[in-house]
């Protein structure tokens, strides 16, 4: 087969200590391939899908672009960098399919790591599991979107590693397969992006990390500290006429881990802070079953009731004019309601006028009767069907977009409580049987075509969520939201920093008084695929604006950064911060605390303390959970970013 060259002026460099592997065809591989040289300083290998032209993939006209477009971006990242050195340090190379030829050029036999990003999560496998056989030891970083599948791919390709290399120490196992999903590592950012006061969740040994954004009550006083606090945001977050929303960097930008003197002189701007640790229970399962509530309307149920309250009321009047026994009063009732009692003739007036009116109301029963049975077929009858919004819905969010990462949003937002009505044009898409099972109102049309908001009570909504692939449709039905209600909340999936502010500057003139907000889903997810391939496990990552805080758990050994040192000491203000340490013997501990206890099938009690003492001093057995910078991350693994953290 014959091989397509790389690109012009790259040359050709060996397999050396530090070399990455990226193999993928879409944004993410673009930006995983710049964080990897940029921030960890790693010669990087990148295999992408040929040019257009020069060899048929058999992908269409759609994948034909795609790849073009990547080998574009590709190239750009080569040729912005500011040195020789970086430019060298990044081959691109063009084949058409990833097989064992394509890795073997691509150096998998003697590289560190293996990152396999592609969209498909067929081509991942088949990648993963021929990269295995090369290279026993690589570390492998797959994207997958389907959990079971990656958790049973996991343990697969380290039993795998674990034949091929008998003298291999086990504890190097516990970070040689590593499953990623970007629609997960993103989803809870873009969630609370929507909703105010929604707290951004990380995962930590079974406990949940909850950033949330705080405002001083005032001018002038600071907003409450929480546990710790892990930003301040900028001076015009919360002014609609601000630049967060476009990813502005500068003096006003978001301050990342401040210490506590310039928390304390920034009066009167908002924070990030750590609210709460919480134990994270087992997951919300829906109900199978249809609810008693959706089995009738509002309008019958009220009937029912009023019929139900005759029925007594007649039973009264009959036991207090015929002196009766109660029951037997009752039963006199009923049957005069059902029409199977005697004519009352010959007994007293108030008797054969309640017989009247109990012959009235089983008149008016029968009508009701019928209607909930029509109802309780009916129900049953579009139970697998999808729900319209109710009409008195409000301050719900609408979502746009049931595609990968739709589906997450979705289910972030269901586990969260929040009242959500989907919008999506495929009836075929992922997130339909999500939306279906959990009884989410979803509207199936074209955004874009007039009308289609509307049913979705977007002039109710409290927030617009638009996470479509396609940047121009999230831009046209944020334009379409904000001419039916110009003060929504909206948020948009961009890709391009460049597009987003230019799209944020334009909606901020037209309405200075909305807030608008963009995230980039492979912007999100990068921190984590290249933490992973650097061989530590990255808890999560939240946005502060549209910068990133990674949380990770290192081990203490081998960081003279931590080692020997208290707490106090360790911090450093714009880089990384000391947040929990596992208490738990080495031996019993986690290998990977971002895994819920839920996802092996037992129980482990968690060994993470968070009210950590200034003086303690790290140990070299101690882990510890931290949030850093991007930069700070990088330094602590033995790298050096290309640019200093900010001064604080």
């Amino acid at each position: 087969m014959r091989r397509v060259p790389s690109l012009p002026d790259q040359a050709r460099h060996p397999a050396l200590p530090g070399h990455m592997v990226v193999c993928g065809d879409d944004a993410l591989a673009e930006r995983l391939a710049a964080e990897l040289r940029e921030l960890y300083r790693m010669r990087v290998t990148v295999a992408v899908p040929s040019l257009p032209g020069t060899v048929d993939t058999g992908n269409g006209t759609e994948g034909r672009a795609r790849a073009a477009a990547l080998l574009a971006r590709m190239q750009a990242v080569v040729n912005r960098a500011a040195d020789s050195e970086t430019r060298q340090g990044v081959r691109v190379l063009q084949a058409p399919l990833l097989d064992d030829e394509t890795l073997a050029e691509a150096g998998v036999a003697r590289a560190d790591a293996l990152a396999l990003v592609h969209d498909d999560d067929e081509t991942n496998i088949r990648a993963a599991l021929a990269a295995r056989r090369l290279n026993p030891r690589l570390r492998l970083v797959i994207r997958l979107y389907d959990r079971k599948l990656g958790q049973h791919l996991a343990d697969l390709l380290d039993q795998a590693a674990a034949v091929a290399s008998p003298g291999l120490d086990p504890a190097a196992l516990d970070t040689s397969t590593t499953v990623l999903s970007d629609a997960d590592t993103a989803a809870p950012a873009l969630v609370a992006t929507a909703v105010a006061g929604t707290s951004k969740v990380v995962q930590a040994d079974g406990l949940l990390l909850r950033a949330v954004e705080r405002t001083p009550s005032g001018r002038g006083e600071v907003a409450d500290p929480g546990l710790c606090t892990l930003a301040l945001l900028s001076s015009t977050a919360n002014d609609p006429a601000g630049e967060e929303g476009s990813d502005a960097s500068g003096q006003d930008g978001p301050l990342l881990l401040p210490d506590d003197r310039t928390v304390a002189a920034a009066a009167g701007r908002g924070t990030v802070v750590l609210e709460t640790v919480t134990h994270n229970g087992p997951e919300r399962v829906p109900s199978r079953g249809v609810p008693l509530g959706s089995l009738f309307s509002h309008r019958l149920r009220w009937s029912l009731a009023g019929l139900v309250l005759s029925v007594l009321g007649l039973a009264v009047a009959s036991w207090l004019t015929t002196g009766d026994h109660p029951l037997h009063a009752v039963y006199l009732t009923l049957l005069d309601l059902f029409a199977i009692g005697d004519p009352a003739l010959g007994d007293p007036i108030a008797r054969q006028v309640l017989q009247l009116l109990s012959g009235l109301t089983g008149l008016l029963l029968l009508p009701v009767l019928l209607a909930a049975v029509l109802e309780v077929l009916g129900t049953f009858r579009t139970a697998s069907a999808l729900r319209r919004p109710p009409r008195g819905l409000s301050g719900h969010v609408v979502l746009l977009g049931l595609g990968k990462v739709g589906t997450r949003v979705l289910a972030r937002l269901c586990e969260l409580g929040i009242p959500v009505v989907c919008v999506e044009e495929d009836p075929e898409a992922r997130g339909i049987p999500l939306a279906r099972r959990l009884h989410v109102p979803t509207v199936i049309g074209d955004v874009t075509q007039e009308g289609v908001l509307e049913v979705a009570k977007i002039h109710r909504a409290h927030a617009l969520l638009a996470v479509t692939s396609s940047d121009t449709t999230n831009l046209e039905a944020a334009l379409y939201a904000r001419s039916v209600e110009p003060g929504v909340r909206v948020s948009l999936r961009l890709y391009d920093d460049a597009f987003a502010t230019a799209v944020y500057r334009t909606l901020r003139a037209a309405h200075p008084r909305a807030l608008t907000r963009s995230r980039s889903v492979s912007t999100l997810a990068a921190p984590a695929f290249a933490g992973a391939m650097m061989g530590r496990r990255i808890l999560g990552a939240i946005p502060v604006e549209r910068r990133v805080l990674v949380f990770a758990a290192l081990d203490v050994a081998g960081h003279p950064q931590l080692e020997g040192r208290t707490v106090a000491e360790s911090f450093r203000a714009g880089a990384w911060r000391v947040l929990a340490i596992d208490s738990a013997a080495p031996d019993e501990r986690l290998p990977d605390l971002a895994a819920s206890p839920s996802d092996d099938g037992t129980e482990h009690p968690s060994g993470l303390l968070w009210d950590l003492h200034p003086g303690y001093v790290l140990r070299p057995q101690d882990r510890v959970v931290l949030a850093a910078t991007r930069q700070g991350l990088a330094e602590l693994l033995g790298t050096h970013p290309r640019t200093r953290p900010r001064a604080t």
